[in-house]
């Protein structure tokens, strides 16, 4: 790959990571309900889950992904109904619960981390949008090894970077809610951006 190829994909793949979407939606309802550190746990399993597909799109397994839609059908049903729990959890949650008080054990991490993994690889479609967009900027049948570390680089800084930036605000949202005694309606907020990504990641089936 050279320089502008670089620099191109990076521009798209970044543009892509900024929009709105399930996976921004979970970023900033666990940052403002768990804390950043959990949101972080979020950017990762995303990032893990991208960089899934993106060696698969990368090593021509997108056919691959095709045959098992099966599979990749209970994983979104799994990430959706989780999503719904969790928030349907959240908006129950007592008004005086402290919202600052937030839960960083490993448990809480860890499933804060498979539900951004298990969110993304809910997405087959994201595998076959990887497929189209390499053969954009790579030569796919000259593909290198160096080229593979290149762009999975690419995908670690321009998705996880995103994503690490949506939990830093949604953070400093519920510092400013809790200065201003809104913690309950920012709960509440976050508990129906999560309960309605669930449902349209479930819809989207």
């Amino acid at each position: 790959m050279g320089l502008m190829e670089i620099l191109a994909l990076f521009a798209v793949m970044a543009g892509l990571a900024l929009v709105p979407s399930a996976s921004v939606a979970l970023v900033i309802a666990r940052s403002s309900s768990a804390g950043f550190i959990n949101g972080c746990a979020v950017a990762a399993g995303i990032v893990v889950g991208d960089l899934v597909f993106v060696l698969c799109a990368i090593l021509g397994m997108a056919a691959l992904a095709e045959t098992m839609g099966a599979f990749f059908l209970i994983l979104r049903y799994l990430a959706g109904a989780y999503l719904i729990w969790f928030g349907i959890g959240l908006m129950k949650s007592s008004a005086s619960m402290p919202i600052a008080k937030f839960d960083q054990s490993r448990p809480e991490l860890s499933a804060s981390f498979f539900s951004g993994l298990l969110l993304t690889l809910g997405d087959i479609k994201a595998i076959f949008f990887y497929a189209s967009l390499f053969p954009a900027f790579v030569d796919l049948a000259n593909i290198t090894e160096v080229d593979i570390l290149m762009i999975s680089a690419l995908t670690v800084t321009t998705v996880g970077g995103a994503k690490l930036a949506y939990a830093y605000f949604a953070t400093a949202i519920v510092s400013f809610a809790k200065s201003h005694g809104a913690g309950r309606a920012l709960k509440v907020t976050a508990g129906g951006v999560m309960t309605g990504s669930g449902l349209y990641l479930i819809a989207k089936t």
